[in-house]
């Protein structure tokens, strides 16, 4: 994170409001921003809701306050009201962020998995990687509504510049879950199970990682190893259900029913 942070740093001094006020909570919030505890990511949105509330159109701001609203709806019960939230200040973050690379591709990706508008998504990353077309965060981001919507070739290549380009990125785990969902969708799946057992790698804590390491492990009629990554998930969320807990998030029903599958061939419960 101490390398996110210092890119972050030179980034918003080049795209800082006037406040510095605003610009010093928004450094504050950047760090723990990105946290999958619902707690922990309050606490940045505290200090960025008083950043906007000094500059009103600080686009870096808002599409951050999107990112953290959408950890609270994903991973705090998913309160629809979050979610619109999360979605309005997404838009105001590319209404006003045409100009920052980092605010574009956040409020992309909000917009993406929240709405699954993805005309605006894919416009949000194309405008993101015209500014700054070495942007591991926006391909890493863009890889993954790449591959929810469908797209497995794009989902790869930006997937894999991603990791090319920042391969100790505190991040690197979005471009790692694109592959091992790419990968799986397209029956490859020793580089499924691969793609996310470096995912869990760079972060532990998340279940996602592990849902897609096992249903990997599944097709591969591993059945020890599959039987051992459904016990680490079931470290991660104790209450682990098939419908409640692997988002539905594809463009196309027919890939959660293969991940479901797979899932309940574990024995994993429905």
């Amino acid at each position: 994170m101490a390398r996110l942070r210092q890119a972050e740093i030179v980034r918003a001094q080049r795209k800082r409001p006037e406040s510095l006020d605003a610009y010093d909570l928004y450094l504050r919030a950047f760090p723990i921003a990105f946290a999958t505890t619902p707690q922990i990511v309050d606490k940045a949105l505290d200090l960025l809701e008083r950043a906007i509330a000094i500059a009103s159109d600080y686009a870096a701001a808002h599409a951050l306050i999107a990112w953290c609203l959408h950890t609270r709806f994903c991973f705090g019960g998913g309160a629809d009201d979050v979610r619109l939230a999360a979605l309005r200040h997404a838009r105001i973050a590319i209404a006003a962020g045409g100009d920052d690379a980092t605010a574009l591709a956040i409020a992309a990706f909000v917009i993406g998995i929240l709405e699954h508008d993805y005309d605006t998504a894919f416009n949000g990353f194309a405008q993101s990687l015209v500014l700054s077309p070495s942007s591991a965060l926006a391909l890493g981001l863009s890889s993954l509504i790449r591959v929810w919507s469908g797209d497995d070739a794009t989902a790869v290549e930006h997937a894999k510049q991603a990791i090319r380009l920042s391969p100790f990125d505190p991040m690197i785990f979005c471009p790692y879950i694109a592959l091992a969902y790419a990968h799986f969708f397209t029956g490859r799946f020793e580089e499924a199970a691969a793609a996310a057992g470096r995912a869990a790698q760079a972060n532990p804590g998340f279940s996602i990682p592990a849902v897609l390491r096992t249903v990997a492990l599944v097709r591969l009629g591993r059945k020890d190893d599959a039987a051992t990554s459904v016990r680490r998930l079931q470290e991660l969320v104790p209450d682990f259900t098939v419908s409640r807990s692997v988002p539905q998030i594809f463009r196309s029903p027919e890939r959660f029913a293969k991940l479901a599958e797979a899932l309940r061939e574990a024995g994993l419960p429905e």
